[in-house]
């Protein structure tokens, strides 16, 4: 088998910061300090940043003496003694970014490192301190009265606090990306890269290489998922300028790595946290999921596993297991200013379609493939409607979204309530999610670069022949993903994590040959090593997320607790309060400032001064329509043409006092709907089926005509809830915890249609052509594609009603009285799924209408349950 490559990130390891009155000089080399680049960057620049690239590698000895030009060429005068013109500034370890807030560029450096673990030989930094220094010159400096402010936002983001950077090891992906993605055959490396490595020398070639059979193995370079990189916004000014061995990504979450001895065998257990940047956040201020699908309080989770006997990723054998925590993919949000322990949950927006939960679920499939499972730790039955509003979502998005996957490939959906369990005195809460840990990593297994030792043959076990992934000559790989989350993410979450992690380690154990069977037990040092881990992983990434440690520990839930952690509890619940309360909203701001969310400009609203971010991480909230258009209900002509209508009558002229929206939206009342509607419309008989088709008369009608089917629509639309009906579905219930009849989730108070009154008013005898007004021409008929769409749609429908209805209906106004409908099936005979066209409930369609208004520009009056919610919110912002 021919060589492989080793995902090697070649990165400038040491600087030295040199100053002149014009410049800076930034010199970077490697380790060994044999080879070195130069960046040369302008003083002299008050705003704009300028930076040179030269992209030669110096030697020692060239570096000195073009460090002694500057010294000489720099001095005050020429030739003077005692006096230097080159001043060395600072020593680093690294390049964090460049930032400009409304004066001139900053440059951030690590200046202080600690070593957190080792993978493969790669070492793994934690930042210890950093220096940020101002670019420009004091004589070119303009002054702006806000600078400071914005400076102390931004340094409020602790960069010695949980950031981790690797100077050869890709941080962003995970250990299975690294060692097969990048593997790559040594001799189309070779071909590949030798224009590549003409071009931009690697000063690290001749650094901790290893040869085989002659053959060099090359280090190849990856792009990082941005997603996990928390400095990609401060160096992307310098991105295509500079040499990519400048470049270093940092990310934020966590990192621990402990040694195990088994049978006197060396393993290393290390565990890794990649915290999103995307919609990051605090705890109450950030929740759900912005309009790109990315979700608050995000982390994926590797755990890595090695024998240290062999340090190499070409010789040695390595295992990791991921999985992903997460804010349910929803768009919800909870109220801070009540000053409440649980405020109440939100539904900001509809999303009948789960649009934001499909572009979710979307990225996950991309990164981790299939199956996604969502192991959803909310509480499901409670007194009064709480954390129930997720579930109930959450179950009806991921319904409706398996509806257009493969069934080999649907979201696998695991609902349980944690907090039930946790209170009855006769359930295990760990042995329920053993249990649920063993049918996870059966179902995505997990990657190892080894193939199944012989301790699977010589000590076969039932539980590894059912183990999923993928199996591949070089060992196995993770296919799919788990995806647990609870309201926080935090305690409850951390568990769940902890036990389906616990169950990866015993294969990985069992995989490396280490022990017999795939079991742990918990009174092992291997679990008690894990569990030490975890909770610092918990901890850690609870203080970022909520402001203080975890507050229910696995200890916590096995019910093994001492009475001194009861206190602890409660104070950890004290500082989180205090947190959310009074420090999150100065910490979201130095995000947003820190990842670009938010880029200060002179002459624009400053950070402190927006009353909300929600327009910040939500773009598509500001973009407009193109056209207006004055004819906005779905069953225009445009949209009878593209949208096939399932009926179960024959509509024509003479049978049209039946609204058609009853009939494709089932609603039970029946709404009498003014004849002058349908005088455009008539039936047109096509190979014994029908058709809706505009008729020429049509062409004629005012916008007078229009107005009316406006104003005679809107009329319909029902009444809003009176106060004393929300009221009374605000109070709680009989004090048990039976479920709540239906599974109507609580939204956001719709805007309701009503009467246009005498705003509508129109001139008469103007009329337009059909072409302009909708779009397209209905007296020339259906073409052939759009008439063989409706025809499968209408006999759709005719086959789910009894064959006496279907099979005929009588109309006057048809020549022998009775049209024919033959019921065909829409689908193949050997297609064994049933599948069914989505339904669209009532509310859905109320809210559809309201936007639909809205976006026109016709804003509607606040109902009674909208004026009251206003006062509301007036009298606690305010009052």
């Amino acid at each position: 088998m021919p060589a492989a490559a080793a995902p090697i990130i070649s990165s400038v390891q040491k600087l030295v910061l040199y100053e002149t009155r014009a410049r800076y000089f930034l010199v970077g080399s490697n380790h060994a300090e044999t080879k070195y680049r130069v960046l040369k960057i302008d003083r002299t620049e008050p705003k704009d940043l300028v930076i040179i690239d030269d992209r030669h590698v110096y030697t020692q000895q060239e570096v000195r003496e073009l460090l002694g030009r500057l010294d000489l060429g720099n001095r005050t005068k020429m030739g003077q003694k005692g006096s230097s013109g080159l001043f060395r500034a600072v020593s680093a370890f690294g390049v964090v970014g460049f930032v400009r807030f409304l004066e001139g560029y900053y440059i951030v450096l690590i200046t202080k490192r600690r070593k957190m673990a080792d993978i493969g030989g790669h070492a793994i930094y934690k930042i210890e301190d950093t220096n940020m220094i101002y670019i420009p010159n004091d004589s070119v400096r303009i002054s702006h009265p806000d600078e400071a402010r914005y400076l102390r936002i931004f340094q409020n983001v602790d960069l010695s606090s949980n950031f981790y950077f690797s100077y050869s090891y890709d941080l962003s992906h995970s250990l299975q990306y690294n060692l097969t993605v990048l593997r790559m055959p040594l001799e189309m490396l070779k071909s590949e890269t030798t224009q590549t490595r003409q071009e931009s020398f690697d000063i690290f070639e001749d650094e901790g290489l290893i040869t085989q059979g002659g053959n060099g193995v090359f280090g190849i370079s990856s792009e990082p998922y941005m997603k996990y990189v928390w400095n990609g916004e401060l160096l992307d000014i310098i991105k295509n300028t500079v040499h990519r061995d400048w470049l270093l990504y940092i990310i934020h979450g966590f990192c621990g790595q402990s040694k195990l001895l088994i049978y006197g065998r060396p393993v290393y257990v290390t565990l890794i946290a990649r915290r999103s940047s995307k919609f990051a956040g605090t705890r109450f201020l950030k929740r759900g999921a912005n309009c790109e699908g990315d979700v608050a309080n995000e982390v994926e989770t590797e755990q890595i596993l090695c024998d240290a006997s062999v340090m190499s990723f070409t010789a040695g054998s390595y295992s990791s297991y991921v999985q992903v925590r997460g804010s349910v993919p929803l768009y919800w949000s909870q109220d801070i200013s009540t000053m409440m322990p649980k405020p109440p949950i939100t539904l900001d927006q509809a999303d009948p379609f789960a649009h934001v939960a499909a572009l979710h679920f979307d990225q996950m499939l991309q990164r981790f493939g299939s199956p996604i499972i969502v192991l959803n730790l909310v509480k499901e039955r409670e007194k009064r409607k709480h954390e129930r509003i997720l579930s109930e979502e959450l179950v009806a998005a991921v319904t409706y979204l398996n509806q257009f996957l493969p069934p080999e490939h649907t979201i696998i959906y695991i609902p349980w309530d944690m907090a039930k369990y946790t209170k009855s005195k006769l359930c295990n809460v760990l042995d329920r999610l053993n249990v649920i840990a063993e049918s996870v990593v059966k179902k995505t297994g997990f990657f190892v670069n080894r193939p199944d030792s012989y301790c699977s043959i010589l000590r076969p076990d039932e539980k590894w022949n059912e183990l999923g992934g993928c199996v591949i000559p070089t060992g196995r790989l993770q296919t799919g993903v788990l995806r647990t989350n609870c309201v926080d993410c935090l305690d409850r979450t951390n568990t769940a994590q902890f036990m389906v992690g616990k169950c990866a380690l015993a294969y990985q154990l069992y995989s490396l040959g280490l022990i017999d069977k795939p079991n742990l037990q918990f009174d092992t040092d291997a679990v008690r090593l894990f569990e030490e881990l975890y909770e610092d992983h918990g901890d850690t990434l609870s203080l970022q997320y909520g402001g203080s440690q975890l507050v229910h520990r696995v200890k916590t839930y096995r019910k093994i607790a001492p009475w001194t952690q009861h206190s602890k509890d409660i104070m950890q619940t004290l500082s989180r309060y205090y947190s959310n309360a009074f420090s999150d909203a100065d910490r979201q701001d130095s995000i947003n400032l820190f990842l670009g969310v938010f880029h200060p400009t002179e002459g624009k609203p400053h950070l402190w001064e927006l009353p909300t971010d929600f327009y910040l991480h939500h773009k598509n909230t500001m973009r407009l329509l193109p056209t207006r258009r004055s004819y906005t209900y779905w069953w225009t002509p445009e949209v009878i043409k593209h949208l096939p209508l399932p009926y179960d009558e024959v509509i024509c002229a003479a049978n049209l006092k039946k609204l058609i929206v009853k009939k494709f939206h089932k609603y039970e009342e029946e709404i009498d709907i003014h004849n002058e509607f349908f005088r455009p419309y008539e039936l047109s008989s096509f190979d014994d089926t029908f058709c809706l088709a505009m008729t020429s008369s049509a062409r004629n009608k005012s916008n007078r005509e229009e107005a009316v089917l406006q104003r005679k629509t809107a009329a319909s639309a029902p009444p809003p809830p009176s106060e004393e009906a929300v009221s009374s579905s605000s109070e709680d219930d009989s004090g048990t915890d039976r479920e709540e009849e239906g599974s109507v989730s609580q939204r956001s108070t719709p805007v309701k249609m009503t009467d246009l009154g005498d705003s509508a008013k129109v001139t008469e005898n103007v009329v337009q052509p059909m072409k302009e007004v909708y779009g397209i021409n209905l007296s020339d008929g259906l073409s052939e594609e759009d008439l063989s769409i409706y025809l499968r749609f209408v006999q759709l429908g005719q086959s789910q009603h009894k064959q006496d209805k279907s099979s005929q209906q009588f109309c006057s106004r048809c020549p022998d009285g009775v049209i024919k409908l033959t019921p065909i099936s829409a689908f193949s005979q050997d297609n064994i799924y049933e599948v069914q066209p989505p339904k669209v409930d009532r509310k859905s369609t109320e809210i559809f209408h309201a936007h639909i208004q809205a976006s026109q520009g016709i804003m509607q009056p606040l109902g009674k349950e909208d004026t009251s919610m206003y006062r509301e919110y007036i009298r606690n912002r305010y009052l």
